[in-house]
């Protein structure tokens, strides 16, 4: 650690070379007295340092909510959206899907989740005039196979579902080469795809959205009603691990889920629905 580069005092670095403390950890691990006693300085010198030091980790300093409000010709990341490419839903979601953060897209089966989701895939793709980030996706696929024949569909009517861009744009992108699909059936494959290889993806800067179909289904899988504990601790692991990547990227995750009705009998049978019960 060269010491002369920070903002210290000349006899409080000669100390710190005497001592033979060579590195920021070594302060910051060492006590108020400990530092007084190895440096032979006075308390003020050692606050001073202490100080300075911890100022050095902070990448960022730290603003007031006021501060925020009154700078507002400064988006932050969380007020900077994904247009989904209708003007309908940008509408209702002021704009599209915040870049930081994990949304959860959740329905019953055929309500159009997937469809949404492929659309993100190809407008991520589009400038950042029209709403895009020109960046490409990854698709994680953790139950059926990925709908390849939907996505080819939706981008031969791109120049129709998209006519708010102008044709020769559209046609520039290669909407297929930038879609990267990932296969993961179980917990361990799931950790190890986030953790490694979308990383590199996000990382060397080809990727910037993540689409999880269906987070759940790991969960239903491998786990049971009596295994809740260990399903929320996975799930906390996972989506903490997931925001990390968002923040730090500034990439928006998707995670699909479908729902279902639980309805009991005698719902079920105001609704003239019948049930066979089995019994062994």
């Amino acid at each position: 650690m060269d010491w002369d580069q920070f903002d210290l005092n000349p006899k409080v670095i000669a100390a710190l070379k005497k001592a033979d403390i060579k590195s920021i950890k070594e302060v910051l691990n060492l006590s108020g007295a400990d530092l007084q006693r190895l440096m032979k300085l006075s308390s003020a010198d050692i606050q001073c340092l202490q100080k300075t030091v911890s100022l050095t980790l902070r990448k960022n300093s730290m603003l007031t909510a006021l501060q925020l409000y009154q700078d507002k010709d400064h988006l932050t990341s969380q007020h900077q959206k994904l247009s989904l490419g209708c003007s309908v839903l940008d509408t209702l979601l002021k704009g599209g899907i915040p870049l930081v953060g994990i949304t959860e897209l959740a329905g019953e089966s055929s309500a159009g989740k997937t469809q949404i989701s492929l659309q993100l895939c190809l407008c991520v793709q589009y400038p950042y005039k029209y709403g895009g980030l020109e960046s490409g996706a990854v698709y994680i696929c953790t139950e059926d196979v990925f709908p390849s024949k939907r996505l080819q569909q939706l981008i031969d009517q791109q120049h129709k579902l998209r006519a708010d861009v102008p044709a020769e744009i559209v046609q520039k992108i290669k909407f297929g080469n930038s879609i990267f699909v990932e296969h993961a059936a179980d917990l361990d494959t799931f950790h190890n795809c986030i953790t490694k290889r979308i990383s590199l993806l996000l990382t060397r800067g080809m990727v910037r959205l993540v689409v999880i179909d269906s987070i759940a289904a790991l969960f239903r899988c491998e786990f049971g009603v009596s295994d809740s504990v260990m399903k929320a601790r996975y799930l906390q692991t996972f989506g903490a691990q997931l925001h990390s990547l968002s923040t730090r990227f500034r990439t928006p995750i998707m995670c699909i889920n479908q729902v279902t009705d639980a309805v009991s009998e005698s719902e079920a049978a105001q609704c003239g629905c019948r049930y066979t019960v089995l019994v062994k």
